[in-house]
C-alpha cells in the first residue's frame, strides 16, 4: 500500500475577537485568532449551532491578518490542521488542534471591509502578493492555434 499523507481544511466564518499579534525571540511575526463557523444544518426547531476554530497564521499571512482584520470580520482561511500537546500547571497533559493558516480572504464585499482581494504567500517572493478585483492579470495573447501548448 502506498504511504498517502494529506492534510488540508478550508474554513469561512467570522473573527470572534481582533487578532492577537506578536513576534516570536527570534522577530518572526504570528498571529492568532478564532473563527465562529455556523454548522450547515441546524437540529429541527433548534438554535443554529457554531464551532469555533483556533487558526495560527506566520510571517506575512500573519501580518496581513493582524492589519486587516477585526472581530466579526468575515474570513476564508485555508490551511493544515496540526496537534499540540502540554503539560499544564496541575501536571495533567492537555492537548489542542489548531489550524495553521497558508491562505487567507476575505469575504465582505468592498464596502464591508477596509481592502478586497486575497493574500496568498508565495515561498519564492519575500513581498506579500494581492489579488482581487483592483488589477486584472495580463496575458500574453495567442495569434494562431499552432503556438498552443496542448
Amino acid at each position: 500500500m502506498a504511504n498517502f499523507n494529506f492534510n488540508k481544511v478550508m474554513i469561512g466564518g467570522r473573527l470572534t475577537a481582533d487578532p492577537e499579534n506578536s513576534q516570536t525571540t527570534s522577530g518572526i511575526s504570528v498571529t492568532r485568532f478564532s473563527v465562529a463557523v455556523n454548522r450547515r444544518f441546524a437540529k429541527d426547531n433548534s438554535q443554529q449551532q457554531t464551532d469555533f476554530f483556533n487558526v495560527t497564521a506566520w510571517r506575512a499571512t500573519a501580518d496581513f491578518v493582524s492589519k486587516y482584520f477585526k472581530k466579526g470580520s468575515s474570513i476564508f482561511v485555508i490551511g493544515t490542521l496540526q496537534n499540540r500537546s502540554w503539560t499544564d500547571q496541575n501536571g495533567q497533559k492537555r492537548y489542542a488542534t489548531d489550524i495553521v493558516a497558508e491562505e487567507v480572504s476575505f469575504v465582505d464585499s468592498r464596502s464591508e471591509s477596509s481592502s478586497s482581494g486575497q493574500y496568498v504567500p508565495d515561498s519564492y517572493n519575500a513581498e506579500p502578493s494581492f489579488s482581487g478585483g483592483a488589477e486584472a492579470p495580463k496575458f500574453e495573447e495567442i495569434k494562431g492555434d499552432d503556438d498552443l501548448p496542448f
